[in-house]
């Protein structure tokens, strides 16, 4: 639907609100980065454990999800050159279609940051306790907890030290990873890939049910939208690091998946919490090769903690410039940084963390699932925008590219309908109720800035923020 001028709060320019300490500072090589560190969490460590659940009908997913992935990153590529503002899916949810829709997407992706650094987090256990050996259930705990609240120190340090940590970890983790999976390409035992279909149930069923997993392992593709005011050169570079992330991330994953699932029998892989560790004692026997993949495994998450930390608040701030989310989320510290909506995105963390570790049976499995569903709503949305703007001509588009580009937005359009029927009845539930939730949140919001106005405390010009520099 077309929004009216009056609706679209009127948004400074992106570049007039003073430097916070962070603009600019990450290039191509850290914005890449930040999304391959993002999507390649501790998530493919986990990965081939609960794809071995499905069979290798999961193969078949994977090749599905990774179409889906590859073309939300173009997607997100082309939005970020037309609209190169922070927040990403919420900016251009918020330019093409109004303040509630933007707030709505802005409230799914915060939802969906938390929940995805608990779901690292709870993944991330079973590698630390390879040498903690903390397995009661207060000590999986603790073990969760940490993980979330060291990458948020490292956060409140500033853009700078992030993005270096994060560039070192995804280094550490890229090389270790690759050579593992490719030595282990030498010890596949077909056997060992089990059956085809091992839910029972119908193909398309298990088909859905094992994409709705794949699609956690490649949140993040996003990542370099939603910091585009942290990137240099945000029109040119956040499509490339978004797209370049996402291929190699994808390669990397099929690497593993086929590697790991024919190294390690299907039932005994099923059953792991350390599958890499597993099988790289399965290749070469003794603990030691285990350990060392264990130990790449927990840099692995830190890094993927830590770039989510810094995405799980720039949204919010994002939003709070625009009167949309409560004013303390676009507090930043003398270094440039949300503290706020970092200690607040690490509180909530923990509390999931806390909850599904004293009551859902698979922790993991519900947070992914819960995550999968608050995730692809800011994705149908970013597409839909795309296709709004190239059905209208209201942003700028190439006639060139526009076969190509309305193609590629349907696909991620469809491919977000599929991740929330495979996110199943259950998450799709909560997904909706915690969606619900922040409607009043949004109206107490709304209520105020617009008393505000009236009393002559906010102009219109000062409503907006950086997000809606690209509306105008």
């Amino acid at each position: 639907m077309a929004v009216s001028q009056a609706e679209r709060a009127p948004l400074q320019e992106e570049h007039s609100r003073p430097d916070r300490g962070g603009r600019g500072a990450l290039g191509l090589p850290m914005a890449t980065a930040l999304v391959m560190g993002n999507i390649v969490g501790i998530g493919i460590f986990l990965l081939p454990a609960e794809m071995a659940g499905f069979g290798t009908v999961s193969l078949v997913a994977f090749a599905l999800v990774s179409l889906g992935a590859v073309a939300l990153a173009a997607v997100f590529g082309r939005l970020a050159a037309r609209l190169p503002a922070p927040g990403g899916p919420y900016a251009y949810a918020r330019a093409a279609f109004g303040d509630f829709t933007g707030f709505w997407i802005a409230w799914s992706f915060w939802i969906t940051t938390w929940a995805g650094i608990a779901g690292i987090a709870v993944a991330w256990t079973g590698y630390a306790n390879h040498f903690l050996g903390w397995e009661s259930t207060e000590g999986r705990a603790a073990v969760a907890l940490a993980g979330v609240w060291i990458p948020a120190m490292i956060n409140l340090l500033g853009v700078r030290v992030m993005g270096a940590i994060q560039v070192i970890s995804t280094i550490a983790k890229f090389v270790p990873l690759v050579l593992v999976a490719v030595i282990g390409l030498f010890f596949i035992d077909p056997a060992n890939y089990g059956p085809f279909n091992a839910t029972g149930g119908s193909l398309l069923t298990a088909v859905s049910m094992a994409g709705a997993v794949l699609l956690f392992v490649y949140s993040g593709v996003e990542s370099a939208s939603v910091a585009a005011e942290k990137v240099r050169d945000p029109r040119r570079n956040v499509g490339r690091a978004t797209v370049i992330g996402t291929l190699a991330c994808s390669a990397v994953y099929l690497l593993c998946l086929v590697s790991m699932m024919g190294v390690v029998p299907s039932q005994e892989l099923a059953g792991s919490r350390a599958p890499f560790a597993l099988a790289a004692d399965t290749m070469f026997g003794g603990v030691f090769w285990g350990s060392a993949v264990a130990l790449m495994a927990v840099v692995s998450g830190l890094g993927a903690m830590n770039g989510w930390m810094m995405v799980v608040a720039e949204m919010p701030m994002a939003a709070a410039r625009d009167g949309l989310f409560p004013r303390f989320l676009d507090r930043v510290n003398r270094r440039g940084v949300p503290h706020t909506g970092v200690l607040a995105g690490a509180v909530m963390a923990s509390l999931v963390i806390i909850g599904n570790f004293y009551g859902a049976a698979d922790a993991f499995r519900s947070i992914v699932l819960l995550a999968t569903f608050t995730s692809v709503v800011p994705y149908f949305f970013s597409a839909c925008a795309q296709l709004y703007w190239l059905a209208t001509g209201a942003r700028p588009v190439s006639a060139a590219r526009l076969a190509v580009d309305a193609v590629l937005a349907a696909l991620a359009l469809l491919f977000s309908l599929w991740m929330v029927i495979g996110a199943g009845a259950e998450a799709t539930f909560q997904g909706v109720i915690i969606m619900l939730l922040g409607v009043p949140i949004y109206t107490v919001v709304k209520a105020r800035r617009e008393r505000e106005r009236a009393s002559g405390g906010v102009d219109a010009a000062s409503a907006g923020g950086p997000v809606a520099s690209a509306v105008e």
